[in-house]
C-alpha cells in the first residue's frame, strides 16, 4: 500500500486526496473513523465533553467525520469505550459488539441493530468482513455489569485490511490474526496509553505496542487511545501528567525506529485524517 495522506508536525495540517480509500481518521482517544471499501466503521465512538469523571482536553471532532456511519464496533462495555449518549447519536448504522453486550445495548442504549461476535466469529456487513479477535482486557461494565470479552477486529475488503486493537496488552497471537483472505495487515490501529497518568492491567504503553508491532508487521500502525480524556479535577501540566498525555505517540515512532520496526507510523492529532492506497 501507498500512502496519499500525511500529518505534518511542523504544519500540524493534514493533506490527503478526499476519495482514497481505506483511510483512517483518528477521533480521539479509540474513537476512530475507517473508510474502506464504501463503508464507513466508527470504533468505541466516545465523542462527549465528559465522560463519568474523565473530561476531554481537546477540540471536539469535526461533526462529518461522525455522520452517515454504516458501521460500528465497539470493542468492549467500558464507559470510555461504550458511551451510550454518543451512541444515540449516530443513527441507525449496524453495531458490532462482544458476546454478552448485545441485551445491554438494545434495552440500555436503545440500538435495534446489533450483531454480538465471540472471538474468532465473522460477519459481513455491504462486502466487508468482520472478525473478532482476542484482547487482553477486561470486559465489564462498571461498577456492576454486565460482563462482555472484550475484542479487537480486523476489517478486511478489496481496500485492504484493517486491525482495531480497541484496548488490550500484548498477547503472543497477534503474529497469527485472522485475516480471511487477507496475506498480509495493511494498517493496524494500536493502544499507545490511555486517560491518566497510570495505566492499569490490560493496556500497551510505547514500549508494549512496539512489541505488538513486531508481532503484527502492518505496512502501517497509527498511534490511538492517548491525549484525549483526562481526570476532572487532576492538574494537567505540560511538563507532568500533560506529557504522558501528549508524549506516548512520539515515543512509540521513536521506539520502533530505535528497535529497527519496518512499519511505517502515522501520528496524527484527534480530527486528522491519513489515507492509504493498494
Amino acid at each position: 500500500m501507498r500512502l496519499v495522506g500525511h500529518h505534518s508536525r511542523s504544519t500540524g495540517r493534514i493533506a490527503y486526496s478526499e476519495h482514497v480509500t481505506p483511510s483512517v481518521s483518528f477521533l480521539g482517544h479509540a474513537t476512530t473513523l475507517i473508510e474502506i471499501d464504501g463503508v464507513r466503521v466508527l470504533t468505541d465512538p466516545v465523542l462527549r465533553p465528559r465522560v463519568t469523571f474523565l473530561h476531554r482536553v481537546v477540540p471536539p471532532a469535526p461533526p462529518e467525520m461522525s455522520s452517515v456511519i454504516d458501521v460500528v464496533l465497539i470493542s468492549h462495555l467500558h464507559h470510555d469505550h461504550c458511551d451510550l449518549p454518543t451512541l444515540a447519536t449516530l443513527g441507525a448504522p449496524v453495531v458490532i459488539a462482544p458476546q454478552g453486550a448485545g441485551g445491554y445495548l438494545r434495552t440500555r442504549g436503545g440500538l435495534a441493530n446489533v450483531i454480538e461476535l465471540a472471538e474468532g466469529e465473522t460477519t459481513e456487513v455491504q462486502g466487508l468482513i468482520v472478525t473478532a479477535v482476542h484482547a487482553d482486557h477486561d470486559g465489564l461494565r462498571p461498577p456492576f455489569g454486565p460482563r462482555a470479552a472484550a475484542l479487537g477486529f480486523v476489517l478486511t475488503g478489496a481496500d485492504g485490511t484493517v486491525y482495531f486493537a480497541g484496548d488490550t496488552d500484548v498477547y503472543p497471537e497477534m503474529a497469527a490474526l485472522p485475516m480471511p483472505e487477507a496475506t498480509s495487515l495493511d494498517v493496524a490501529l494500536l493502544p499507545v496509553w490511555g486517560w491518566g497518568p497510570n495505566l492499569g492491567p490490560g493496556h500497551m504503553n510505547p514500549q508494549r505496542a512496539v512489541d505488538a508491532l513486531e508481532l503484527l508487521e502492518p505496512t502501517f500502525a497509527v498511534p490511538i487511545h492517548w491525549g484525549t480524556y483526562f481526570p476532572v479535577g487532576m492538574k494537567l501540566a505540560l511538563g507532568g501528567a500533560g506529557k504522558l498525555l501528549l508524549g506516548p505517540p512520539e515515543e512509540f515512532a521513536a521506539l520502533a525506529a530505535d528497535r529497527g520496526v519496518s512499519s511505517r507510523i502515522l501520528v496524527t492529532a484527534p480530527g486528522q485524517r491519513v489515507a492509504v492506497s493498494p
